[in-house]
């Protein structure tokens, strides 16, 4: 199949009866539309989830007074800030991501990066998010009978895929007019379980022994650490805003997809502290989602296992989408709608194993809890070259895959950018801390864990400097896609 052309061109806004056809072709000014809060209801729809009163009872496990959490959680969310930034070069260069960051790490570089970040980590997310939902949509089937341990989560992993992939398959067009819808069912249904959750919450609740000095801090930053990967990991933001006219103001996009996905990040995480305030950690080693349960009323509980099963599908749907222009934009000679199947085919796999095998567990556990050390370095490159670029891309520009291309560099690798993911990766090694890994700075230090401060500041630090040593063509003359040849 020959490769996508940056000319193509579809009709803009396609209707909601058709898939999207497009993958990672330009999107050119004629076909532009939209507007920047709409990026708010994407953002808050997966974001409106059951981990984060996971992510938050955890924090009070780590001995943590209600204030010290509440600022983590706070701190941590800021970090939306870098998703929206990032999200401002999608139109700016009328494409994708994945494409996107070929003016980073060149063109052969980014391929590399892609490979390993774009889609494969994308499958595994698909996977861990499908095995939470499987496992609380098997317990719907339990209460009509249907008590198969194994078949009950299967078959709903498989039924919840098929609907992912369709919502990835129509792409941007339904995303963009059913998540408002999605974001506001989730909402209204949370907001009844926080309902039920805050009369048993303990608003005197104090830990058996307060945390000071060291112990303090470390169980400060591996919370802040553990919430910062969530928007560390979104660094896929251009793909949802790469539709929007090329005049919408940078600071609109910004604002709109950082509160998207910070303001319920914030509020349900907190709620789930508050929920282990009052149930405990004896009544949590189930898993919190028993805990919930055991706590709502019989009406609400299946209601509950129904949203956190579209929230399921919300938030994989964008990473089945973006996943699928992954495979693009490495060169993958495949269009966008079965490159779509195929992530979800991968995600589903890796689910059903998981349902039916213990033996992946820690190894995929291992994966989540090291994966700052990739998404740290990535968005902080990303957000660093936003501003070193002022946000000017020229999408023709990177499309020119042959020597000579704006983007080609060194033999079409960008030195300063890969080797600048890869000392952020190496300095966070040493300050991790995890159940399974602890770097060794960190240890020195108390067990404090610093990985996502180092990443970023070691990251954006060695990028800027090598950048001003030896310059990159980081503004390219502005050109359209009727310069580049077919």
């Amino acid at each position: 199949m020959p490769e996508p052309r940056v000319a193509d061109t579809v009709s803009i806004p396609e209707a909601l009866t058709q898939p999207e056809k497009r993958g990672i072709e330009l999107v050119e000014d004629s076909e532009r539309h939209g507007r920047a809060r709409d990026l708010f209801s994407v953002w808050a729809a997966p974001s409106v989830s059951v981990l984060s009163f996971t992510i938050g009872a955890s924090l009070i496990l780590l001995g943590l007074e209600l204030w010290q959490v509440f600022a983590v959680i706070i701190a941590a969310n800021l970090l939306w800030i870098l998703t929206g930034l990032v999200a401002i070069s999608g139109p700016a260069a009328g494409t994708s991501g994945s494409v996107i960051t070929r003016a980073i790490y060149g063109i052969r570089g980014n391929k590399v990066i892609v490979a390993f970040y774009g889609w494969f980590i994308s499958a595994v997310f698909l996977a861990l998010n499908w095995l939470a939902a499987s496992f609380m949509g098997a317990e719907l089937l339990a209460g009509t009978g249907f008590t198969d341990p194994v078949l009950g989560p299967v078959l709903i992993t498989v039924v919840v895929a098929a609907i992912t992939v369709l919502v990835a398959v129509y792409g941007h067009g339904l995303i963009l007019r059913i998540y408002p819808v999605v974001a506001s069912v989730l909402l209204v249904i949370f907001l009844l379980v926080t309902a039920f959750i805050l009369p048993h919450v303990n608003w005197n609740y104090a830990p058996a022994e307060s945390l000071q000095g060291l112990p303090l801090w470390s169980a400060v930053t591996i919370g802040f650490a553990i919430l910062a990967s969530g928007p560390l990991s979104f660094s896929n933001s251009p793909d949802m805003a790469r539709y929007l006219p090329r005049s919408t103001k940078p600071s609109h996009i910004i604002a709109a997809t950082a509160l998207g996905g910070a303001l319920p990040g914030i509020f349900f995480t907190a709620v789930g502290a508050l929920l282990a305030t009052g149930i405990g950690a004896a009544a949590m080693e189930p898993g919190i989602e028993a805990a919930l349960l055991a706590l709502l009323p019989a009406w609400l509980g299946p209601i509950f296992v129904a949203g956190v099963i579209i929230n399921t599908i919300s938030l994989n749907g964008m990473t089945t989408y973006t996943a699928s222009m992954a495979f693009q934009s490495i060169g993958i000679p495949i269009r966008r709608i079965p490159s779509a199947v195929v992530v979800g085919v991968i995600g589903a796999a890796l689910t059903v194993y998981l349902v039916t095998s213990t033996s992946l567990l820690e190894a995929v556990n291992l994966l989540l809890q090291l994966l700052i050390l990739i998404s740290a370095p990535t968005m902080a490159i990303f957000a660093t070259d936003v501003i070193l670029r002022r946000n000017r891309y020229n999408g023709a520009d990177l499309f020119q895959e042959r020597p000579g291309g704006a983007f080609w560099y060194t033999g079409g690798w960008n030195i300063p950018g890969l080797l600048a993911a890869v000392l952020g990766a190496g300095a966070a090694s040493l300050f991790l801390n995890t159940s399974l890994y602890v770097g060794p700075l960190s240890a020195a230090m108390g067990n404090i864990d610093l990985s996502v401060p180092v990443a970023l500041a070691v990251t954006s630090g060695v990028y800027v400097l090598w950048s001003r040593l030896a310059p990159a063509p980081l503004s390219p003359p502005v050109r359209t896609a009727e310069d580049v040849p077919a």
